[in-house]
């Protein structure tokens, strides 16, 4: 009777612990709403975001995290940590945009004054984040508890793969659990999978001539990016079906009487497996090799990013989960369903799910076959266990990559979803420090599923950070 009795007070006070957590959180989203919005008015693109990595950096030092600054050779990556022993809880967070994508927070195509946009987010993942890791910090304070939280300012996740080279220094080898989450137009913290990437920009240097009176001098490095790109969309015929193959042509020519003399064009190659995306990505180099012999010209590539696939972690995702619900999702005022009805057209849309911000999606265990993007999350999540949720940041039915998406994270839309995501990752990290066996049970998992005989392996290869891809 008397250790049912200590269990039930160990529950209450667990509960009790929780409640503070969001609760605080709940009196702080001002002060998050603005720095969230002050990264999203910054709009840096990968390995440019020197303002927004600032900012995080002393939000968590006023709060009295350790900074270690330009870790893994990136001037705007960092790490920030609270605690000296006990296990090691992560968060991730992420605050790069992406270009070409500037957008007003109102509900129709309005640019803004800069080149880019935050159209995956990430200036309310990298706020929640470090929201999260705050909160922590003061419970492990308050209750004298032995753990270490860290946070990880994590650059360039949009093609940089900022994360992958965190990986491969070795930055995590020591961390216990990783949390994160991301942006979405619903709520869900179900097992996901993400798709195995690796990008690279090829580049043809041919001979300038006058198109026109000598074009036999003249050797067209733009013909070579046309004939690798022919060669490669006759490629997608004999790829598996799950693969994706995307490209821009960077540059081009300046003008149609002049014979290009240097042309680029920018790939990514994915697959559910990074072992075929290998296959596929030496594929495309073959096909950029016969382009060049065709056409007279020559050919250098720079691997530019590479991520894994997600490894899912099932004992973790039903712990964020089980938190997600009881904080459970939140409701549009007029004015954000005023909003919502007005943007709901241009995603040809017919009517907007509330219900998506509202509800959390019921848990499954079934590990989807397949998957749409790619994260540099991937790695993480093999070098140790990680967990994930999505949160409704933008209006139901919003694709990421989208004006939308960044209208929607401009507004309070997004810094709903990015204050249920903060508390989510608080409550779930503060359960992991209560429960060392929890943190044991998360690791056998981990274990099981990569195997014994895993040894990593980059698929950016020794190559440095690529600090000058957005240029």
């Amino acid at each position: 009777m008397k250790k049912l009795f200590l269990l039930f007070l160990m529950f209450q006070a667990s509960l009790f612990a929780q409640s503070e957590a969001v609760s605080n959180l709940e009196s702080q989203k001002e002060k998050y709403s603005e720095i969230a919005h002050t990264i999203w008015e910054y709009a840096e693109m990968g390995y440019q975001e020197e303002k927004s990595s600032a900012l995080l950096q002393k939000t968590l030092e006023d709060e009295g995290f350790k900074i270690e600054k330009g870790v893994a050779g990136i001037p705007t990556a960092f790490i920030a940590e609270y605690g000296n022993k006990g296990p090691v809880i992560a968060i991730l967070g992420e605050y790069d945009a992406l270009p070409g994508l500037s957008q007003k927070a109102v509900p129709e195509k309005a640019p803004g004054n800069g080149e880019a946009g935050h159209a995956c987010g990430h200036h309310l993942f990298g706020t929640a984040s470090t929201a999260a890791a705050i909160e922590v910090k003061k419970w492990l304070e308050k209750n004298n508890q032995e753990g270490i939280i860290r946070f990880y300012g994590c650059p360039a996740e949009e093609g940089g793969s900022g994360k992958v080279y965190m990986v491969r220094a070795g930055l995590f080898d020591d961390v216990d659990v990783v949390l994160n989450w991301h942006p979405s137009s619903k709520n869900a913290a179900n097992p996901g999978i993400a798709l195995a990437n690796k990008s690279a920009k090829f580049r043809f240097y041919g001979k300038s001539a006058h198109a026109a009176s000598a074009p036999e001098q003249g050797r067209s490095a733009l013909d070579a990016v046309e004939a690798m790109n022919y060669m490669v969309n006759m490629m997608r015929e004999h790829v598996p079906a799950t693969s994706r193959i995307h490209y821009v042509i960077t540059s081009g020519g300046k003008a149609p009487n002049v014979i290009p003399d240097y042309a680029e064009v920018y790939y990514y190659s994915r697959h559910p497996n990074r072992e075929e995306v290998k296959k596929i990505f030496d594929r495309m180099v073959k096909a950029a090799e016969g382009a060049a012999i065709g056409t007279g010209t020559t050919m250098k590539y720079e691997i530019i990013g590479g991520t894994h696939e997600l490894l899912p972690n099932l004992t973790l995702q039903k712990l964020i989960h089980e938190n997600m619900t009881e904080i459970g999702g939140f409701e549009y005022t007029a004015k954000e369903k005023e909003f919502a009805e007005a943007i709901a057209p241009t995603l040809d849309l017919k009517s907007v799910k509330y219900s998506d911000a509202e509800e959390i999606e019921p848990f499954s265990e079934e590990i989807p076959s397949s998957g749409f993007g790619s994260t540099d999350v991937g790695d993480v999540s093999f070098a140790v266990p990680t967990g994930g949720l999505r949160t409704a940041t933008w209006v139901p039915g919003t694709p990421a990559h989208s004006w939308q998406a960044v209208a929607s994270g401009g507004m309070s839309i997004g810094e709903k979803g990015m204050l249920l995501a903060a508390k989510t990752l608080a409550v779930s990290a503060i359960d992991l420090f209560k429960s060392p066996e929890l943190i044991e049970e998360v690791k056998l998992e981990f274990n099981n599923r990569r195997g014994d005989d895993f040894i990593y392996e980059p698929l950016i290869g020794d190559r440095e950070p690529a600090l000058d891809y957005r240029k």
